[in-house]
């Protein structure tokens, strides 16, 4: 049975649960189908499933085409800009680091909205926004600004487009995973994600053709100043995907999760007055207990949080308790922002959630430090393997650095992301995340402490091997568990959360890796990166395996047993 865009939900089952539900509530959660092999491994995609993730996968490719495609745009605004010479540290950093701060403010703002005002509600204004800051950062007026104004021109929209790049990170994993079969959902985000590896090897590729159909300008008419010309094209293929996706994305139903939260309605045994009386034997429970107020709320992670469940309950009472820990909040008016808001915190403030939130947030953080460390630095690289492009004409050099891109995003991103897909339900998410971590660690230190030394084949098969286990571990996972590990009514806001973490800790390479590596040396900056891995996979060990998690099962349980612990039952 394959995974539809409005499929009829599964059955699911709430231990210790005593309200009859309809047909259609007792048979589902939604959109994880009846959770029954159908014999194929969780690779093989049905036709929905590839269509979904082309809905939800062009983000991702636009946000490595767009993030990574600074690397030889930025080597041609210095033939553009100052002639040849090396842009200025602090604007080349700010400009390199301006769609990650942008997609800090994206992560934060789309994963709230899409909690607070259903995911249909705020899908596709992201691709809105990447696709207005795109042309936009193409009308950088090279011929009029002064060199400085124009990155600082192009890095502010850079930012913008950041916004829209962050944005579509919690608003894909949330989409991707509400309608995902608990057997093959990280299959699935890990397909999504995957799609970084095909924009970065595309953005490669298609600097490649434009440079190569300039080459008579640039090379044998000494017409240097084309190359303006060729970085607006690269930039600008970026739109035919977005355009392509846009109409799908704004038309994509709701998820069916929150669908039902509002439509289901129960028979039988419930009737309105039971969340009301579980309220009120609270309320009595604390004044029996020698409160001096009877509506005083009891203290914080106490029995206030049951009280604030049951009073959710009684505003719906006709629907079930495991629709009800799915639902979105209320939009009435700007009043549903505060509300998620206070149950976000409620719910993070138990240690046993916010240790999970602790360690997605913290392990992306120290993966992208490295990560992007590495991949928004490619000069360094490059130099060290012969295609920094410092000798030849000036054409030959774009060339050779835009050929050196490509054979490092051949060998390390897309097999690593692979390995991912074809492995992530079988070795597990922490497994993969663990030894990722530390096979990338291991790498860092042959490459900090054989800088000088490795001969240009072995440096490439360690950097390629090195890229391989960031994409075959940390880079992969950590976009996939927070996107399993929350429950639906705060997945995007959890996820935005985590990402903007990560995205911080890129921010921190793009803007002082230069600085740092003129400082105390590119040996000594690999270093860093070697601990942050290590860090990463000892702080993984605060994450559960999520393989055949459910946690919207878990949350139900947690709160039947609160609700039977108040009763006495």
């Amino acid at each position: 049975m394959s995974v539809s865009l409005q499929e009829q939900p599964q059955a699911a089952s709430l231990p210790g649960a005593r309200r009859s539900l309809t047909e259609s509530a007792a048979h589902g959660t939604a959109l994880e189908e009846f959770e029954r092999s159908d014999g194929r491994p969780a690779f093989v995609l049905t036709f929905t499933e590839v269509k979904l993730l082309g809905i939800a996968g062009v983000g991702f490719f636009l946000d490595a085409y767009d993030l990574f495609i600074i690397n030889p745009v930025s080597t041609m605004l210095q033939y553009r800009l100052y002639g040849g010479k090396s842009l200025p540290p602090n604007l080349e950093g700010f400009v390199k680091a301006g769609a990650n701060i942008g997609s800090v403010i994206g992560q934060f703002a789309f994963g709230y909205a899409a909690d607070s005002l259903g995911r249909k509600a705020v899908y596709g204004k992201e691709l809105m926004l990447i696709i207005i800051a795109t042309i936009l950062t193409l009308t950088t007026p090279t011929g009029s600004l002064s060199p400085n104004n124009c990155l600082i021109y192009l890095g502010m929209f850079r930012i913008l487009l950041g916004v829209g790049v962050g944005g579509d990170y919690p608003m894909s994993a949330s989409i991707t995973s509400d309608r995902s079969n608990l057997r093959k959902r990280g299959t699935m985000l890990a397909y999504v994600f995957s799609n970084q590896g095909w924009g970065s090897l595309v953005g490669s590729l298609a600097t490649l053709i434009v440079l190569a159909i300039y080459r008579g300008a640039i090379e044998k008419r000494n017409e240097l100043s084309k190359v303006d010309g060729v970085w607006r094209i690269v930039v600008g293929i970026s739109l035919i995907p977005a355009f392509g996706t846009l109409y799908q994305r704004v038309t994509l139903p709701e998820s069916k999760r929150f669908v039902f939260s509002q439509k289901l309605k129960l028979t039988g045994q419930h009737t309105e007055a039971q969340p009301r009386d579980i309220a009120e034997l609270e309320k009595e429970k604390v004044t029996a207990e020698g409160s001096t107020d009877a509506d005083e709320k009891p203290s914080k992670n106490g029995s206030a949080e049951i009280v604030e469940e049951r009073n959710e309950l009684s505003e719906d009472n006709d629907l079930p308790l495991e629709v009800l820990i799915k639902k979105k909040a209320h939009f009435k008016g700007m009043v549903s922002f505060p509300c998620l808001a206070q149950k976000f915190l409620n719910y993070f403030s138990e240690w046993k959630h916010a240790k999970l939130l602790i360690g997605t947030c913290v392990c992306w953080f120290l993966l992208d430090i490295a990560f992007y460390g590495i991949n928004l630095n490619q000069n360094v690289v490059l130099g060290q393997i012969g295609f920094d492009g410092k000798s030849g004409t000036e054409w030959n050099r774009l060339f050779k650095i835009s050929t050196g891109n490509m054979i490092i995003t051949a060998l390390g991103f897309v097999p690593g992301y692979y390995a991912s897909i074809l492995t992530i339900e079988i070795l597990g998410r922490k497994w993969i995340q663990i030894q990722g971590f530390l096979m990338a660690a291991l790498f860092l230190g042959v490459l900090a402490g054989k800088f000088h030394e490795l001969s240009k084949g072995a440096f490439i098969v360690c950097f390629a091997l090195l890229q391989f286990f960031f994409n075959f571990g940390a880079n992969t996972t950590t976009y996939c568990y927070p996107a399993e590990v929350f429950p639906t009514r705060f997945r995007a806001t959890a996820h935005g959360i985590s990402a903007a973490s990560g995205k911080a800790g890129a921010i921190i390479s793009a803007l002082v890796f230069n600085t740092l590596s003129k400082k105390i040396g590119t040996p000594a900056v690999l270093w860093i990166f070697f601990g942050c891995c290590i860090a990463g996979a000892f702080f993984t060990l605060l994450l559960p395996e999520v393989k055949g998690r459910d946690p919207d099962a878990l949350l139900a349980a947690e709160i039947e047993a609160k609700r039977q612990a108040v009763v006495g039952i």
